[in-house]
């Protein structure tokens, strides 16, 4: 029989009393198993520490966990091949809810140089009783004449203490689970834990399964057994069936690696690892410092669906190489929650508020340093290979313009690195390119953080990136070089698209009288003009369909005549005609002649939106968080040059325009001024559904209406 030791209570050492801790210590019971394998791994990491220091008498041995799961028993076991506990040990850091073992033992052995304890949980021992009604341990020490011991304790605050009959050196944490909890005896659920939390921890952790035997029967009875009616045939022995125990961890984890033993394709075969149904990533930053904090990671810029939510974070938080969180929206900036890969770091505090978070000095340090590496990656990429750094903005764009507008710090990075689509010839902005050769080099900084493979800069390149740098195709250009080469033509004004399709006319118009359109097309744009101008007060940036800039307007047209019937010009005539054919009196008319080699290149007439009439409504929907509408007040441009507009002014006067001498009648007139207005209006996306109806009923109308004529 067992001789116990000692019982007793277990000693609280927090404002809780014992059953909340056993219930609510974490929000998860699945939690359980990544706080005793972090246990177990620690074990390990102290039994090295103690060899390095001396103190070790023996080999290590190999060092493992092993995970046994026992069906016909309901347990569970978690056993390590570490350091082992004595009695005393045991009372001091068992008993003890929330005696801090990890730091007393790296404040004993740091000068071993290899602090790699976890112990960052707190109370992570008593997860076990979120699902256990009973744990046992068994534990022998490395101290040499220790003696094993066994502790168990049914989730009171009273436990037992004896000898054990263990005898190899280590820890066995056995849970004898509730009734509801049997999942864990579930061999998939084991191997799913373990890859969702412990996947990357350095000791080999084993899953051990013990089967049910078969029911035990009878052997045979024997002659002499059948003769002696008194004698019982015994019953066989009911062994459990043991399968070898099978690793279920990873085990490496990259981010801990030096970056320089790491290749091109060892990044790409842990970002497959992490997310294994996403594209390829683009480029990625290997994080490495142990001053003034620990961080460690790997980042990688993914390829962005138009549909992604980058206001959820993809980053995996671990500590220690123990998974903590797959949502770091607290420990890194918003902007840069679009990123995917890991972050390792002791010094981020676990298990606090999100406010806490979000407040702690060093939190906020950290997501200093890793927007500055972020941003030093980008500036690495735009400085020495440029033509990689245009590929990549389609999806890169988005989110550093948004960190622009957000980090105040980040913006002075990448200031000189936005690039902008443009309409500029392809010639106009690469400039005089020079061929060099340029072979593959990995690129690495100063402090260990490594970048991807780029191509080797020239030695004359290595410097701020100049105005008139060349960038390959498609053309996209800095604002630096956009105001650069427009000093000339139109200094200190940009002319913008945030729509290519629905603004086609006006980049078109823009074009042809030299006139350089950035395209600022993406769902943050429209904040991203605002926050440009803010930079750059003395730059005026207008969007193409805003206003018309003089350039685009004929001044050499002879000045309209006045008809003395009428004491009207033709421009007041054509006015007059549109405003009494729409009657929409928050509708300004406009007439100008727009220039063009061509009078049917350039449209009748363009719908104007006014800038500051146009902002102030996409502010108000925005705060309202409603879809934009089309603004009632609005400018119609008619272009007195098209010849359209010239024949409806004849029309309207009953002018004979057709061989067979016929008179149109001002229904058809006012019929083409709805028609072209509508065309206008199209181009802007700017009908509803009853306008667009609208539309449909009139254009058919006009199509009878010339037919009948021409039959």
């Amino acid at each position: 029989m067992t001789t116990v030791l000692e019982k007793g209570n277990i000693s609280i050492h927090t404002e809780n009393i014992f059953p909340i801790i056993k219930k609510w210590l974490y929000s998860d019971h699945e939690i359980f198993l990544r706080e005793l394998v972090s246990n177990a791994v620690d074990a390990i990491q102290k039994l090295k520490m103690v060899s390095y220091s001396g103190e070790l008498s023996g080999e290590i041995g190999d060092p493992e966990i092993v995970i046994t799961i026992d069906k016909a028993q309901k347990t569970l076991a978690i056993t390590d091949t570490g350091i082992g506990m004595t009695a005393d040990e045991v009372k001091q850091y068992i008993n003890q809810v929330a005696f801090s073992s990890a730091e007393e033992f790296v404040e004993k052995y740091k000068a071993a140089g290899d602090q790699q304890i976890i112990g960052h949980f707190g109370l992570g021992f008593y997860s076990s009783f979120m699902v256990a009604q009973r744990v046992y341990i068994d534990t022998l020490s490395y101290k040499s004449e220790a003696k094993p011991v066994h502790w168990s304790c049914d989730g009171s605050t009273e436990f037992e203490l004896s000898e054990s009959t263990r005898s190899d050196r280590g820890t066995t944490v056995t849970l004898l689970l509730q009734d509801e909890e049997q999942e864990y005896l579930e061999p998939y659920r084991i191997r799913q834990l373990i890859k969702t939390y412990c996947d990357f921890l350095p000791v080999p952790i084993k899953l051990e399964v013990k089967e049910a035997a078969p029911e035990a029967t009878a052997p045979e009875a024997t002659t002499e057994a059948v003769s002696d009616a008194t004698t019982e045939a015994p019953a066989e022995t009911k062994v459990p069936e043991i399968k070898a125990p099978e690793q279920i961890n990873r085990q490496k984890a990259p981010w801990k690696e030096a970056p320089s033993s790491l290749s091109s394709e060892d990044y790409l075969e842990f970002y497959r690892y992490l997310y294994p149904y996403q594209e390829e990533p683009l480029l990625w930053v290997h994080l490495n410092t142990d001053y003034p904090f620990v961080v460690n990671g790997i980042l990688y810029f993914p390829k962005l669906k138009p549909d992604v939510d980058t206001t959820k974070g993809q980053i995996k938080l671990f500590c220690n190489q123990v998974f903590v969180s797959d949502n770091c929206e607290e420990v890194i900036p918003k902007f840069l929650l679009p990123l995917r890969g890991v972050i390792d770091s002791v010094d981020i505090p676990l298990n606090v508020s999100r406010s806490f978070l979000q407040n702690d000095r060093t939190v906020r340090r950290i997501a200093d340093y890793i927007a500055k590496k972020v941003g030093d990656r980008l500036k690495e990429l735009y400085r020495d290979n440029r033509d990689e750094y245009v590929r990549c903005w389609q999806d890169l764009g988005t989110f550093v313009k948004f960190g622009s507008i957000n980090d105040d710090k980040f913006k002075k990075q990448v200031e000189d690195i936005l690039i902008y689509r443009t309409t500029a010839k392809l010639s106009e902005v690469r400039g005089e390119r020079r061929e060099v050769s340029e072979p593959k080099i990995e690129v690495q900084s100063a402090d260990g953080d490594a970048w991807q493979d780029v191509n080797a800069p020239t030695a004359d390149s290595i410097s701020d990136p100049s105005p008139l740098t060349p960038l390959s195709s498609p053309p996209y250009t800095t604002l630096k070089e956009y105001l650069e080469r427009n000093k000339e033509h139109h200094p200190n004004r940009v002319f913008y698209c945030t729509d290519e399709v629905a603004q086609t006319t006006y980049v078109e118009l823009h074009k042809q009288q030299g006139l350089e359109v950035l395209f600022m097309d993406s769902f943050i744009d429209s904040h991203f003009v605002s926050f440009l101008e803010r930079e750059h007060p003395d730059v005026k940036f207008s969007r193409v369909d805003a206003d018309l800039d003089d350039t685009l307007i004929d001044k050499d047209k002879p000045a309209d005549i006045v008809d003395p019937a009428t004491n009207q010009t033709r421009s007041d005539r054509i006015k007059e005609l549109f405003q009494k054919a729409l009657n929409k009196p928050k509708l300004t008319i406009r007439t100008e002649a727009l220039k063009s080699s061509d009078a049917k290149g350039v449209p009748p007439a363009m719908v104007l939106l006014p800038e500051h009439l146009r902002r102030m409504q996409e502010m108000t929907a925005l705060m309202q968080q409603q879809a934009v509408q089309f603004p009632e007040e609005h400018i119609l441009l008619v272009n007195t040059s098209h010849p359209l507009i010239q024949n409806l002014v004849s029309l309207s006067q009953g002018a004979i325009i057709q061989s067979e001498g016929q008179s149109p009648s001002a229904e058809l007139a006012n019929m083409i001024c709805h028609h072209v207005y509508d065309l206008a209006l199209m181009a802007q996306k700017g009908f509803d559904a009853e306008g667009m109806q609208a539309f449909v009923e009139r254009s058919n109308a006009v199509l009878t209406r010339l037919t009948d004529r021409a039959s």
